[in-house]
């Protein structure tokens, strides 16, 4: 068998999965979404029916909110562990990565635990002011959810990237007078920029398609995974759930196309 044959005989298994798993139900997401009674105008009503645009815009804001909060946690902490050792270290490691092995589901039900009205915030807030403090099933509740499994996946990330940076560069600014804070601004933070890219680019893509929180927790407010879920179970209305689907597709694709020619390395979502 020549080396040309061998290539393309491997290649086989990578073009069928391609076609079968993702080519074609994106083809026939596509073509659904202008079947509708507007045609391919129904990929328009994202941005014109006001409901739609309030609800890109919601989700939009809470994913990016998501990533700049969990990009600072998640520096600090990858950071401080990454250089730092001490007894429970890895224990402690273990910990801020277990949520990866949860659901977004169970994640929302301990958000509910958390912060819902019989949770632990609200019995303690009502002991303290006589008033419960409610927040689970508001877009606040939303976002502790989603920060909860997005700061695992940037962690780990940044923990590498860490790994990775020459302390002699660090040495070389103390040496010249530099303090701790201008090595850290001027030395760490943009040799760090490509990890923030493609971790922050992850953490934006799993908010903006996180369904299974947001189907625990989204009662007070909409978002684009369970609009579509919404559209498409209660309502059938097929050909806008299609649509709606192509445009969270594009949005979430354009980021992670973007963070990855920023950063110069491969971008995968979680999901």
């Amino acid at each position: 068998m020549s080396h040309r044959s061998f290539v393309w005989l491997c290649l086989l298994p990578l073009a069928v999965v391609t076609a079968a798993f993702f080519l074609l139900p994106m083809a026939r997401l596509v073509v659904t979404g202008a079947g509708g009674p507007q045609g391919l105008a129904g990929y328009l009503a994202i941005l014109t029916e006001p409901r739609y645009r309030a609800t890109l815009i919601n989700t939009v804001l809470l994913a990016a909110a998501t990533t700049i909060v969990t990009l600072i946690v998640a520096t600090i902490a990858g950071m401080f562990l990454q250089r730092h050792r001490f007894p429970g270290r890895a224990v402690l490691i273990a910990m801020l990565t277990f949520p990866l092995a949860f659901p977004g589901v169970v994640v929302g039900f301990m958000i509910i635990l958390l912060a819902g009205r019989q949770g632990l915030i609200g019995d303690f807030s009502n002991r303290l002011f006589g008033e419960k403090l409610v927040f689970a099933y508001s877009i606040y509740g939303l976002f502790l959810g989603y920060l909860y499994f997005s700061i695992p996946r940037v962690i780990l990330t940044i923990m590498a990237a860490v790994q990775k940076l020459d302390i002699g560069l660090e040495e070389a600014a103390r040496s010249l007078g530099a303090g701790p804070w201008a090595v850290q601004r001027d030395v760490v933070l943009p040799a760090l920029a490509p990890a923030f890219v493609a971790s922050g680019a992850i953490a934006f893509a799993t908010a903006m398609g996180a369904f299974g929180t947001a189907f625990t927790l989204a009662t007070n407010i909409d978002v684009l995974p369970m609009l579509i879920y919404t559209e498409f179970t209660l309502a059938a209305n097929f050909s806008i759930s299609a649509a709606l689907s192509v445009g969270l597709g594009i949005i979430t694709w354009f980021i992670l196309a973007l963070a990855r020619s920023f950063s110069g390395s491969a971008v995968a979502a979680a999901g």
